[in-house]
């Protein structure tokens, strides 16, 4: 047996993921064989929280409704424990019954009004109340006591996010305490309470995840964790308060719950492993749940994945160094296709899982991210605002072969022996300590490629009085918009993103950062531009062209062919660190439209930096 603990040596995780009806027809000798023939060394059983699956002690632990007198989570924990598994055991801790709620009615989450939320027939729990801090742990108590599972995995232990404030006793006193005021009445960023809201929820998730760390270690002993489900994209994180940064801190493993690509593509996995190992660590591990029914944007629980869909997720999963859990809705399906799609790959994992593992980030190039930035400057607006730059960068480089890290921005100082080049996708969110990290790492030889409004704010979202970049860049601020300042539109009759950048004519030397674009003296744009006065030394690498008639044909041409309004700027740092500075969002622009010639100015700005 090895001496290690399971956190460090299971490899391929399966979760069967039980209904209600599922004590009726669960079939363990098909379950037994299918984690032979997926190689799967752990699982996840449900357990309780919002279903027992269990004979539980607990009065108001509502039982699964087919469950009678059966203990369907004691039996297949004593099938797996045969097969030599490690065992977790699921909850989802943030809903519970109309009964449990008229007999508890404060521990649940209670608007402005004092209404409850409810969803299904459940009624959502407040992550501050005595069904977190005490019902749930004697959940985890009880069955530890039972079963000694080696950890738990919860679902939905976040609770509500940011569009719900939680108005119950609990809430008050508690946000009372932490900030000596009253809790904000409404959504609204513009508030200095409600952010300072925005905050503090961040630190109640994290409370709640110590407490029931101490509650299983406790009860279970120390490599008994709980383990909160999480999501490596930074904006799901955000909208439901789990700080990534701060979840690494504490964990020894990661286990992530994204579980199929959005419209940003499968290399996003890759991506969001990489991520998580930033703020983890590169020798532990981060299982995924990664679904065979059907996702997207209308989920189909029963129907099979395309085979070719899950298996892309999971093969860029790898990539970015994370472990494959194949995950079923149910143990009965009557779409068995499903069960053919993980085996192949397992096979694969478990036949080259040593050059898996263990590896360590080769990248001398990293990419900068907050959930501070995500907050306080996405607001409302985080996927175009925050996002679309965030993966216009990692996906320019990564068609470009470029090898990068994401890189927190509490990480800089840490990075810096190993990164000598960091981008700012409109990181315009900077703390004091973040500021000072980024002038010491150019001060050292570092290079900067920085974008948009980059440090314009501080870590509350506030105008800085000066942005903090700019004479590192080598620019002076006009505050002028050129460009399109409002929603883009697919609309030929408006005419406000019609708008290109101006390069250096074909005759002419051109620099580096246009290198690709010979046969053109302009691209495309589309999108917003930072009004900047170059600084002495600075070059200009394209300008400005304005927006002119799309349509009709007859009128589409240009009436200002050319301008003075610098759109991508580079700079020799004094102390050897290179400085590009993107005024035109051509990141936020690839990331929403692809245009090729994007991706590769993106890709030119790092190589020349670099």
């Amino acid at each position: 047996m090895s001496a290690q603990p399971w956190y460090r040596t299971v490899r391929r995780w399966g979760q069967t993921n039980l209904n209600e009806l599922d004590p009726v027809h669960y079939d363990h000798a098909f379950w037994r064989d299918y984690w032979r023939r997926t190689h799967t060394q752990g699982v996840i059983i449900n357990a309780g929280g919002i279903v027992a699956f269990y004979p539980s002690a607990l009065p108001d632990h509502y039982r699964a409704e087919h469950l009678g007198d059966r203990d369907l989570y004691g039996e297949i924990n004593a099938v797996a424990r045969a097969e030599g598994l490690a065992v977790l055991a699921r909850m989802d801790s943030n809903r519970a019954t109309e009964s449990f709620y008229r007999a508890h009615p404060d521990w649940f989450y209670q608007d402005a009004q004092g209404r409850p939320s409810v969803t299904q027939g459940r009624y959502q729990a407040c992550v501050n109340s005595p069904f977190y801090k005490e019902f749930i742990p004697s959940v985890l108590r009880e069955v530890i006591a039972r079963y000694a599972p080696d950890g738990f995995t919860d679902n939905s232990w976040t609770g509500l996010g940011r569009n719900h404030i939680c108005h119950c006793p609990w809430c008050r006193e508690s946000f009372r305490a932490a900030v000596g005021e009253e809790l904000p009445q409404r959504v609204d960023w513009e508030d200095p309470l409600y952010r300072q809201w925005v905050r503090w929820s961040y630190a109640c998730r994290i409370e709640n995840w110590e407490l029931n760390n101490r509650v299983t270690r406790e009860a279970g002993g120390p490599d008994c964790l709980w383990l909160g489900m999480i999501n490596g994209d930074p904006l799901a994180s955000h909208l439901s308060f789990c700080d990534l940064r701060a979840v690494g801190e504490r964990s020894l493993i990661m286990m992530s719950d994204q579980q199929s690509r959005r419209e940003t593509g499968f290399d996003v996995n890759a991506l969001s492993g990489q991520l998580l190992h930033g703020v983890l660590g590169w020798d532990a591990q981060i299982p995924e749940s990664m679904a065979t029914y059907v996702r997207g944007p209308q989920a189909f629980r029963k129907a099979a994945n395309p085979p070719l869909e899950t298996r892309h997720w999971m093969i860029e999963g790898f990539a970015g160094g994370i472990s494959p859990w194949w995950h079923h809705i149910g143990a009965f399906q009557e779409d068995r296709r499903q069960f053919d799609t993980p085996r192949p790959l397992l096979e694969w994992h478990q036949q080259n899982e040593e050059l898996l593992y263990n590896r360590q980030p080769v990248a001398t190039v990293g990419v900068l991210w907050s959930h501070e930035n995500i907050d306080f400057y996405g607001r409302d607006q985080a996927d175009e605002r925050v996002l679309a730059p965030w993966h216009g960068w990692t996906r320019a480089l990564s068609r470009a072969r470029i090898p990068f890290i994401p890189v927190h921005a509490d990480h800089i100082a840490r990075e810096a022996p190993h990164v000598r080049t960091l981008v700012l996708p409109d990181l315009a969110v900077l703390s004091e300590s973040q500021r000072a990290a980024l002038r010491a790492f150019v001060e050292d030889g570092g290079s900067l490629v920085a974008s948009g409004r980059s440090g314009w704010l501080d870590e509350w979202g506030e105008p800085r009085a000066t942005p903090a970049l700019g004479d590192l860049l080598g620019v002076h601020y006009t505050g002028e918009l050129y460009g399109l300042t409002g929603s883009h539109s697919s609309n030929w009759e408006v005419q406000s993103g019609h708008t290109y950048l101006r390069l250096d004519p074909v005759e002419a030397a051109r620099p580096p950062l246009v290198a690709g674009l010979e046969g053109t003296d302009l691209v495309a744009f589309g999108g917003t531009l930072q009004g900047v006065l170059p600084g002495q030394g600075v070059g200009v690498a394209a300008t400005f062209v304005p927006a002119f008639p799309i349509y009709p044909p007859e009128f589409s041409w240009m009436r200002e062919p050319a301008s003075d309004i610098p759109a991508l700027l580079t700079r020799e740092h004094p102390a050897g660190g290179r400085m590009v500075y993107l005024a035109a969002d051509i990141d936020r622009v690839y990331g929403l439209r692809r245009l090729p010639d994007h991706g590769r100015l993106l890709a030119n700005a790092v190589r020349w930096a670099a």
